[in-house]
């Protein structure tokens, strides 16, 4: 039997105001003290025992409910270090800092998972622990919980559950066994030179243009290094030099990311960025060698098939399945968190509404803010892609093909920005999953 509740308007009105609060008042990566404490106050108001400052601001609540299995829902709740153009009433306050990621619309979805399981527990039993994760943007938050004894103080689960809000059409859930979310490997880079004067470039060794050729090789790492039937994507997210238009700097700093589901491409791409990097040095006559700082790594997270046919089982009749999602910083969290807990993880997206100006792009971009007005809507007349009962190569196949579709569609939208669907048309669903039960999207 499914569990299935609706939510109240009483309920459904705190949570939304609680979303904008959260909106206007972000906060960076280790520094969630007020949300951190808003998380606090709302789970010792339910009964949940409370546990803060895990990994410096995180928030655990355990709820005990007879016996069986222990489930953990995890939400991370920092900004990212950009500046708000939405133009939305509830905008950030913070200068420099907003919700560009949709942390604030996670803490709001399982806060409101946490309200209904403590409210109507009579559909599922055991033991629910609910992890309000800090600093994913840096992907250290989910390390330093652990670190900081998270296991030690907390029951440990035995299945991870963790969602992320995507750029998907409204009601669509992506769920899939295998690799679901890249690992990231974030590097500085720092090229040499020997500055001087912009009208005698002879006498100097220019670290703009060593850095410009730099840019324009990396960029053939994936295309001509990674075989087409991988996946990969590098991208050089900041260039850093000079003060003046008629001075040559004496060095230049690169930002670099890479995304990856493989070891092997993984590893490769890493030997190849420095590989290139330093030839480029070499050929640019650079004084002196490159430096390359690691500044962030994760795994990439890989759902357990049968954790995720009992997930997609739970969530089947709630909305439009689709399959691989995207690769944004939730990549981590489940993987870490399960990893050290020695248990499997399942980590899905949710198709949410975004309300944005004209010209808007995609998580961590300028002008993102993401709403909770569609929680009402849900996702009626979605569909769940499926095969019949039994048939586990055709269920396969499926996985196979929509997987390809959603890659082919990834593609699409790299290639041409206009690709991308109506982002007027994307809603939110929140569903939580529990001891094999269904939560469904809140509904008014």
């Amino acid at each position: 039997m499914g569990y299935v509740a609706e939510m109240d308007d009483a309920l459904l009105g705190r949570l939304t105001t609680t979303y904008r609060d959260l909106h206007r008042h972000p906060e960076l990566s280790s520094a969630e003290h007020r949300t951190a404490g808003i998380v606090a106050a709302w789970l010792g108001e339910l009964g949940y025992e409370v546990t803060t400052g895990i990994g410096v601001t995180g928030v655990v609540g355990v709820l005990r409910h007879g016996e069986g299995p222990t489930v953990l829902l995890r939400a991370d709740m920092d900004g990212l270090p950009v500046t708000e153009a939405t133009g939305l009433a509830y905008a950030s306050t913070v200068d420099g800092v907003m919700h560009a990621c949709g942390h604030d619309v996670h803490v709001t979805c399982l806060l409101g998972a946490a309200s209904e399981l403590a409210a109507d527990r009579a559909g599922w039993s055991g033991t629910l622990v609910v992890a309000f994760q800090p600093a994913e943007e840096t992907a250290r938050g989910a390390q330093a919980m652990v670190d900081d004894g998270l296991f030690a103080r907390v029951p440990r689960p035995d299945v991870v559950l963790g969602q992320h809000v995507a750029p998907l059409p409204a009601g669509t859930l992506a769920l899939r066994s295998g690799p679901a979310f890249a690992a990231t490997d974030s590097f500085k880079i720092t090229l040499h030179g020997a500055g001087g004067h912009g009208s005698r470039p002879e006498a100097t060794v220019d670290p703009v243009v060593l850095a410009a050729a730099t840019v324009l090789r990396l960029q053939t790492l994936v295309s001509r290094e990674v075989a087409g039937g991988d996946t990969a994507v590098l991208t050089v997210g900041a260039i850093n030099a000079g003060t003046k238009a008629n001075i040559i700097p004496d060095r230049a700093e690169l930002l670099l990311n890479i995304r990856s589901y493989d070891p092997t491409v993984r590893a490769h791409l890493l030997d190849a960025v420095a590989r290139v990097v330093r030839a480029e040095s070499d050929a640019s006559r650079s004084p002196r060698p490159p430096e390359i700082e690691a500044i962030e790594a994760a795994p990439a997270v890989v759902n357990d098939a049968a954790g995720v046919l009992r997930t997609r089982a739970a969530l089947e009749g709630v909305g439009e399945e689709a399959a691989q999602g995207g690769s944004e910083r939730a990549r981590a969290v489940a993987a870490v968190l399960a990893a050290s807990a020695q248990v499997v993880a399942v980590l899905g997206d949710v198709g949410e509404e975004r309300e944005v100006a004209e010209g808007a792009h995609d998580h961590h971009g300028l002008v993102v803010g993401q709403g909770v007005e569609r929680l009402r809507q849900g996702a009626a007349g979605g569909h769940v892609l499926q095969a019949p009962a039994g048939h586990r190569e055709l269920a396969d196949g499926l996985d196979e093909l929509v997987g390809l579709l959603a890659l082919v569609q990834a593609q699409r939208v790299a290639q041409d920005p206009a690709q991308e669907p109506d982002v007027a048309d994307q809603g939110l669903v929140l569903v939580v999953c529990a001891h094999g039960r269904k939560l469904r999207r809140i509904a008014g």
